[in-house]
């Protein structure tokens, strides 16, 4: 299909595109590397009466690791994140997520920010975000605010970002000694969205318990979630197959899937527990090894 008309404007600054977002309030979308929002556009199940492309913008694309954090730029593609040696040589979560997006075209211009703000439900990124937990950072008139990523995604395609604001930055808690973190998820082909996706992270205390656990779900809601029912099943436990079952079990049944092509309700919620407990000992073998 061809999309509804639309203008199509490319700002040079930031300042530039939040001021185009302000004057045209309500009917303005911001275009990244467009694989989330054009296809939506074309297929009709989403208008814009301008587009304002980032492409121009600068500053925006950088991946960096401070004190306190990773921070990743909003326009960084998902190939310059699973490419980038910081990401490999500490953040192997990150890494093996950005590099089973898509296929490569998706991943040589899509971008973490467009996907994070486009908030499909069935979306890899949000379910890791969420277990770390990252801090996602959006731009307006009225300055910068830092969004937990556990309250940013609100409904299927829908996050706390107002119309007015751009996202502008990732940003990962920096990975202390004992933590690790693994991502699992069904699909029905390399490179697809998650019929379910799974991510846990962990962090292990002194004694080889779990002194934190988050764990974030995606594909089996309206929007991806903390499964804050199962977390705490396993805080305090020693790693064991058994806890990984039990606590994925309770992230199952605190799911909402829906039956579809890509199975029935009971098997989703069963894949939801299979694929928490693949994280899990994936995260587990990650956090033993960086001591």
């Amino acid at each position: 299909m061809i999309p509804a008309q639309f203008e199509y404007v490319r700002p040079a600054s930031l300042d530039e595109a939040i001021r185009i977002l302000n004057e045209r309030e309500g009917e303005a979308k911001v275009l990244a590397g467009g694989y989330s929002l054009i296809p939506l556009l074309k297929l009709r199940l989403g208008q814009a009466g301008v587009l304002v492309d980032l492409q121009a913008v600068g500053g925006l694309d950088g991946i960096i690791e401070t004190d306190d954090d990773l921070r990743i730029g909003a326009k960084a593609t998902h190939r310059q994140v699973h490419e980038n040696v910081i990401v490999r040589d500490h953040y192997p979560m990150v890494e093996e997520l950005a590099g089973g997006i898509g296929d490569p075209q998706v991943r040589n211009w899509g971008t973490i920010g467009g996907s994070v703000a486009h908030a499909d439900p069935a979306s890899d990124w949000p379910a890791a975000l969420i277990a770390f937990p990252a801090t996602i950072v959006v731009r307006g008139k009225e300055g910068q605010r830092a969004i937990p990523a556990r309250d940013f995604f609100v409904d299927s395609f829908t996050t706390a970002i107002e119309p007015t604001e751009v996202l502008t930055e990732i940003r990962i808690p920096l990975r202390p000694r004992h933590q690790g973190a693994g991502y699992s998820k069904l699909e029905r082909r390399v490179g697809d969205y998650a019929t379910v996706g799974v991510a846990v992270s962990v962090l292990l205390a002194e004694d080889g318990t779990f002194s934190r656990v988050g764990i974030g779900v995606t594909g089996v809601s309206p929007s991806p979630f903390a499964a804050t029912d199962a977390e705490p099943l396993a805080v305090g436990q020693a790693p064991s197959e058994e806890v990984y079952r039990r606590v994925g079990d309770a992230a199952g049944a605190q799911s909402e899937p829906a039956a579809d092509v890509r199975g029935p309700v009971d098997y989703k919620r069963a894949m939801v527990s299979e694929m928490t407990v693949r994280s899990f000992r994936k995260a587990v073998e990650r956090a033993r090894s960086y001591a």
